[in-house]
C-alpha cells in the first residue's frame, strides 16, 4: 500500500502530509468533452448558447471557477488550496462537440489536478444542466487531466 499516499501503515484513509515539501509554483490542466446534440448546437450563436437560464459557457465558467475553488470541501483528503489563478475556456471543436479545459495555478506545497478536474467537471455539469430542457441526449464524454507541472513530476497527455 505504499504506493496509495491517501493511506497510512494501517491501511487507514488519511491526508498526505505535506509539511515537508518544499513550495514551488504548481499547474494543472483537465479537459472535459460534452457532445451536445443538433438541437442544442443550432442555438450557438455569437459564441455561447443562450436559454431561459441565462448565457449557458458564461454560467459553466463561473460554476467551475467557484467549484475549483471549494475542491478541498467536495473531497475528503484534498487540502484546502488558495488558488492563485483559475482559467476556464469553452470551445466548440471540428466534430461539434464542446471542449472544456480548466487551468489551475497556485504556490503551494502541493498540487492543483483535484482543482482542475472538480472545476472542469462542474462547468460540464452545468452545461447539461442548462441545456437539458432542449435534450437530454447531452454526453460527457470524458473528464482527464491532461497536463501538470510542479512537484515531483511532470505529466503531460498528447490527446
Amino acid at each position: 500500500m505504499a504506493d496509495l499516499t491517501h493511506l497510512d501503515e494501517q491501511g487507514r484513509a488519511t491526508m498526505v502530509d505535506v509539511s515537508g515539501k518544499a513550495v514551488s509554483k504548481r499547474t494543472a490542466r483537465a479537459r472535459s468533452v460534452v457532445a451536445l446534440p443538433d438541437e442544442v448546437l443550432a442555438k450557438l450563436s455569437n459564441g455561447d448558447i443562450q436559454t431561459a437560464k441565462g448565457a449557458v459557457f458564461q454560467t459553466a465558467i463561473i460554476a467551475g471557477i467557484m467549484a475549483a475553488k471549494k475542491t478541498g470541501e467536495l473531497i475528503p483528503l484534498c487540502h484546502p488550496l488558495g488558488l492563485d489563478n483559475c482559467k476556464i475556456t469553452i470551445e466548440v471543436n471540428e466534430k461539434d462537440e464542446l471542449i472544456i479545459d480548466c487551468t489551475a495555478t497556485i504556490t503551494a506545497k502541493t498540487g492543483v489536478e483535484m482543482e482542475a478536474l472538480v472545476g472542469v467537471s462542474i462547468a460540464a455539469l452545468t452545461v447539461y444542466d442548462m441545456c437539458k430542457a432542449m435534450s437530454h441526449d447531452i454526453v460527457i464524454r470524458e473528464t482527464k487531466l491532461m497536463e501538470k507541472t510542479g512537484g515531483k513530476n511532470d505529466f503531460k497527455r498528447d490527446k
